[in-house]
């Protein structure tokens, strides 16, 4: 009887652990993403549209359920680095989005290189891909690079025959790319920059710096700033009387920034990704029906005329993950380090993928893959923004 016993008791633990060797495949099969955005904080109206966007994300592709996990690092550093370790560590994620804000984003280079973990970033610097290296070889971005956008602006300063610009930015990795490139732009141009001027994030008062721009008489000034604390240094730049033209980065294409801005705001120039001004754009262009697509999405579930390109930067990055994925799947099953390096190299081999902000065509060296065709120069008229010729 007690060897009776003993084999229905072996027959039903062996059975039990058929059923659960059965359930183990079936989780490794969903293919889990871990995201970190700055839904909080200073970048708070960046980062929701980009928390938000995750809800219009498919939950199946390629026929592997998908989880999302996302935290919110209230754009901190050492939050944004703590996030994803928790995502990669408990949650065994095979890709992560973020962060919003470039200091969060060049924090956690160093863990997507150490766990080998592909990371898509929606924070602007080139500095977050270039120059190309162990770290950055796990690491793409979606927001359009800051040279590529210093150019641009350089070339309508030239063309409205500006010679003298101030420059006030954000004293962080932000501002400092910036300046590197809009340093590297005027001086090919022969345009004078008069005065570099910093301020941090969380300052409410830049009325020294902007004295001291004033006092070198420049005929323009850059804003290289992101979200409504970019709209600080041009309100205080108008309460004091400057009167020339305020140029601004792609960093402030939100709604937010018009309403804190005001009509302080009125008349600033800025490049910006296409889907700012979708509906504006010809039929012809490639990006205007993807764009069209998110924003109707976006809007339908959050309010008319609440998306953004910071939402769009984050719909962006899973585009990209979307178009990788079959790609992986055949080398390796979600949750392993072979389809994590496989995604890797899937986004790296991606070429024409249309996406909100443009046509990307990613290569070893370029982890970004925009051209000219994912920017236009914009203005903000009557509270709105407006496609300039």
């Amino acid at each position: 009887m007690l060897r009776r016993h003993t084999c229905i008791l072996l027959a039903c633990l062996l059975a039990a652990g058929t059923v659960a060797a059965q359930a183990t495949p079936a989780q490794a099969d969903t293919i889990k993403v871990g995201i970190t955005f700055s839904a909080t904080g200073p970048a708070a109206s960046l980062g929701i549209a980009q928390r938000n966007s995750v809800a219009l994300f498919p939950k199946q592709i390629a026929g592997q359920d998908v989880e999302y996990i996302v935290l919110d690092d209230g754009g901190d550093t050492s939050r944004a680095v703590a996030n994803m370790r928790k995502l990669i560590d408990e949650n065994n994620v095979d890709l992560i989005m973020g962060s919003t804000v470039t200091p969060a984003s060049l924090a956690m280079l160093g863990v997507a290189a150490e766990k080998q973990v592909p990371m898509i970033a929606t924070a602007a610097s080139g500095a977050l891909i270039a120059p190309m290296d162990a770290q950055r070889h796990w690491v793409f971005k979606t927001p359009q690079n800051d040279g590529l956008m210093a150019d641009a602006i350089v070339q309508n300063m030239t063309k409205a025959g500006i010679k003298t610009v101030a420059f006030i930015g954000f004293s962080d990795a932000y501002g400092d790319g910036w300046l590197n490139e809009f340093t590297r732009a005027t001086k090919a141009a022969g345009i004078e920059i008069t005065t570099v001027e910093k301020y941090a994030r969380p300052d409410t008062s830049v009325t020294g710096q902007v004295l001291k721009i004033m006092a070198t008489a420049p005929q323009a000034v850059l804003v290289a700033g992101s979200g409504t604390p970019a709209a600080l240094p041009q309100k205080t730049l108008r309460e004091r009387g400057y009167k020339g033209p305020i140029y601004q980065t792609h960093g402030i294409t939100n709604n937010e920034f018009l309403k804190v801005g005001g009509k302080d705001v009125e008349g600033t120039i800025l490049p910006t990704g296409p889907i700012l001004v979708a509906d504006q754009l010809p039929d012809s262009n490639p990006v205007k029906a993807v764009a069209l697509s998110y924003i109707h999405a976006y809007d339908a579930m959050y309010g008319a005329g609440t998306a953004s390109p910071f939402g769009a930067n984050a719909y962006d990055a899973m585009l990209l993950f979307k178009a990788a994925v079959p790609a992986a799947l055949s080398h390796a099953k979600p949750g392993t380090a072979e389809f994590r390096s496989a995604l890797r190299d899937g986004i790296e081999g991606l070429h024409g993928v249309v996406l909100d902000h443009g046509i990307a065509t990613m290569s070893p060296t370029d982890h970004n893959g925009f051209d000219t065709s994912a920017r236009v120069m914009v203005t903000i008229q009557n509270s709105t923004w407006k496609l300039l010729p």
